[in-house]
């Protein structure tokens, strides 16, 4: 069962989304790490391929979290994660197509907002790279702040947009309007949260590289460092994805989530 009507939570509940995802994790913690070494491996692999690898990732992405989101479900629910589970949500009909209709929407939307940032500074960007030669670098990085800056306050609007429609599509089936409407109610209503949310994973991941850099100040080797970056990376990842799960249940007050 599930309340469309999207519960406003207190700006608190953008702590209690984490640790509720650190319990979730501590269930089956093998299962969690072994879906963060599996994304960041495509992830890793998408970024090697000029442009269609990227392509393929954003397209993929409300798949691949709406896969996390059921294996989080299952842990919840005490489902041991066995290897053919993983895939199974996607048996079920029309759900793979939902999916891929929502990342190529995902897609198209984040062309657009590109588009949108760059455009109003192309003239700067063009004197910058200019026509032969080696490019001015400092004029480049200098000319690319601006639509760095509308891209990403862009991207918050399109994440808000998008953040629980793989959930509402997958599970509940609702068309892709509809659950696109409820995903950025839902983000609206509960922006304090997920402001705190969003700022602590953020000082989390900033923590950790700041802690890694001092490391090399204090002599440490960059073999070791890298050795000891990814292990935490992949955890902190793997933490980052157990709490996506109570921010839906809680939000819509799922009660019981449909069988996928």
């Amino acid at each position: 069962m599930i309340s469309l009507q999207a519960a406003i939570l207190p700006p608190s509940a953008g702590w209690t989304w984490i640790s509720q995802g650190i319990a979730l994790f501590r269930r089956q913690p093998m299962a969690m790490l072994f879906w963060s070494i599996v994304t960041s491996f495509f992830i890793n692999v998408g970024a090697l391929v000029p442009i269609l690898g990227q392509t393929l990732l954003v397209l993929l992405t409300p798949l691949l979290t709406f896969l996390t989101l059921c294996a989080c479900r299952n842990l919840d629910q005490g489902v041991r994660m066995a290897p053919g589970l993983w895939l199974q949500p996607l048996q079920t009909p029309g759900v793979t197509g939902a999916l891929l209709r929502l990342g190529l929407a995902y897609l198209s939307c984040s062309f657009l907002i590109a588009l949108i940032a760059v455009l109003p500074f192309m003239s700067s960007m063009l004197t910058a790279l200019g026509t032969g030669g080696q490019p001015d670098f400092a004029t480049l990085e200098h000319a690319m702040r601006g639509p760095l800056i509308v891209f990403g306050l862009l991207y918050v609007l399109l994440s808000a947009l998008f953040w629980h429609t793989p959930a509402l599509a997958g599970w509940h089936g609702l068309p892709l309007r509809r659950s696109l409407f409820y995903s950025m109610v839902a983000c609206w209503r509960n922006k304090y949260a997920i402001i705190l949310y969003v700022a602590l994973w953020a000082g989390l991941f900033y923590g950790l590289h700041v802690l890694l850099d001092a490391m090399a100040t204090a002599g440490v080797s960059t073999s070791l460092r890298a050795w000891l970056s990814l292990p935490l990376d992949i955890l902190v990842t793997a933490l980052l994805y157990c709490s996506f799960y109570p921010i839906y249940t809680t939000i819509f007050r799922v009660r019981q989530a449909a069988s996928t």
